[in-house]
């Protein structure tokens, strides 16, 4: 792929752009194509050690620490400027790199970039500390402090807008950060970073050191010197962070990890199932599946099953595959051959245990070397095969039935994961008592959804630990909260 301009791959480290110790690179691979797309700095524990002392500099000088709340405030909403205007050139970063739909990259994700930092920005001089009752005598002040040199490790299905999820915050209450892009797709963090700089965010405030998550990201997650982590991925790396804490300075952690969410459809909403079979369609298929929230399992009562399937059947016609960087793809490629052979073999495997494939269920568009799989739809799958209960990262749902309100909880509950839900019902009393028996971060009623910028976002069981995404929530997560005790007076 020929980009028409210059693509960052070296790490920033202290406000300079420097290749990796003795040069070291890693190949970046084309989805769309399964070629090498080019080569990116791989970054060691010395690397990582440097960004971090950059870090710690920057912090403790008080250049972004301490700075007025307005000036970090002007910074910030002029990096949410450059980031819009360089909009055409971050989608294309991520259509290319990731292999995601440039339509989406362009009208989705980098708008919310945009948006998430401008948010943050303005949140900064609206959250304040507390004043407790503590009686004449006593002043109580609870403020917040930022936490320090903060470690934000990324993943690969949505890199510019779960980085802003992470950096707009981070940097809004003062942090100087590391962050550490998915090696399958690095680009648009190296260049969202660059026009950090440019905005005025100071040298050391803001690095980035890409490589291999075994090296650079364990690096980033056993450094003494690193006061939390923030990960996003699969529920497997997240426990490695949870041990670097304990192993290293029990650095605070918050992880945003898998799922597999259930949509539930009651029998009352039989008159909507094509307008819920499109919504649906999107909640499984969007960004290839390869989406933490994806709707991978749809739950619908028995007595309008076969109806529902049908309409379904009819919206995922819709989701055509194609090249990323066509803008009348739907559906790009998945990110690499492992993720492909996983998806093929979820597949396989639950037409083995009994499920039919009524839609879709092959690999397409092989002369491109691509990696590219229909939308699948899976109907008769048992409740607890494999296909219901694993996380496949791929376009494939499965449709599982249910006889009763109960049933459906059950189904919906019995899952290792609980990020997100979705619940369609006409009646609103039926979808509130079922959204409050999900056990899921999220649950979304009439319509898949993950909340917008004002919503927290994080997990139950294994999709989620020690904070959210989003939200003033997300300020708790890189701040201290610090009990100032004055007495006024002393006895005498």
């Amino acid at each position: 792929m020929f980009f028409p301009y210059t693509v960052r791959t070296q790490a920033l480290i202290d406000g300079e752009f420097v290749n990796a110790e003795r040069d070291a690179v890693f190949e970046n691979m084309e989805p769309a194509s399964g070629k090498v797309l080019n080569t990116v700095a791989a970054c060691s524990e010395a690397d990582v050690d440097k960004a971090v002392k950059a870090a710690r500099k920057a912090f403790a000088s008080g250049v972004w620490s301490k700075m007025d709340l307005r000036e970090r405030k002007k910074i910030l909403r002029k990096f949410s400027d450059l980031i819009e205007a360089n909009g055409d050139e971050i989608a294309l970063l991520d259509s290319v790199d990731a292999g995601k739909p440039i339509t989406d990259c362009k009208t989705l994700d980098i708008p919310d970039v945009v948006n998430n930092i401008r948010w943050y920005a303005e949140a900064i001089d609206k959250v304040f500390g507390k004043i407790s009752p503590s009686g004449e005598e006593k002043l109580g002040l609870i403020v917040r402090e930022p936490i320090g040199v903060v470690g934000l490790v990324l993943p690969w299905n949505f890199p510019a807008g779960t980085l802003s999820w992470k950096i707009a915050p981070a940097l809004a209450a003062g942090n100087s950060i590391v962050v550490k892009p998915a090696e399958l797709a690095p680009l648009s963090t190296l260049r969202i970073a660059e026009l950090a700089l440019e905005a005025g965010i100071p040298a050391g405030v803001f690095n980035v050191v890409p490589g291999l998550g075994h090296v650079a990201g364990k690096a980033l997650g056993l450094h003494p010197d690193v006061d939390m982590v923030s990960f996003t991925g699969s529920t497997e790396v997240g426990r490695h962070f949870l041990r670097y804490a304990a192993d290293s300075n029990l650095k605070r952690v918050v992880l945003e990890c898998g799922g597999k969410s259930p949509q539930i459809v009651m029998a009352d909403s039989k008159d909507r199932l094509e307008a819920i079979a499109e919504n649906l369609a999107g909640a499984a298929f969007w960004n290839m599946g390869q989406n933490c929230t994806c709707g991978s399992r749809i739950l619908v009562e028995s007595s309008i099953k076969d109806a529902f399937v049908a309409a379904l059947k009819k919206a995922a016609a819709g989701w055509t595959v194609g090249l990323p960087t066509d803008p009348a793809s739907k559906l790009g490629p998945l990110i690499e051959p492992s993720a492909l052979d996983r998806v093929l073999g979820a597949i396989a495997q639950a037409k083995e245990q009994g499920g039919k494939v009524v839609f879709g269920g092959n690999q397409v568009m092989n002369e491109t070397g691509g990696w590219f799989v229909e939308p699948t739809i899976i109907d008769g799958v048992a409740p607890d095969s494999a296909i219901a209960q694993d996380e496949i990262f791929g376009p494939v749902v499965a449709v599982i039935p249910f006889d009763s309100e109960a049933e459906a909880v059950r189904l919906a509950n019995d899952s290792s994961y609980g990020l997100a839900a979705t619940v369609f019902s006409t009646d609103v009393n039926v979808a509130i008592r079922v959204s409050r028996q999900i056990q899921a971060g999220t649950v979304a009623v009439n319509g898949y959804g993950e909340g917008d910028i004002m919503t927290p976002f994080g997990g139950y069981k294994t999709s989620g630990f020690g904070g959210y995404d989003k939200g003033l929530e997300a300020f708790d997560q890189y701040t201290h909260l610090k009990t100032i005790y004055v007495s006024l007076t002393l006895a005498g």
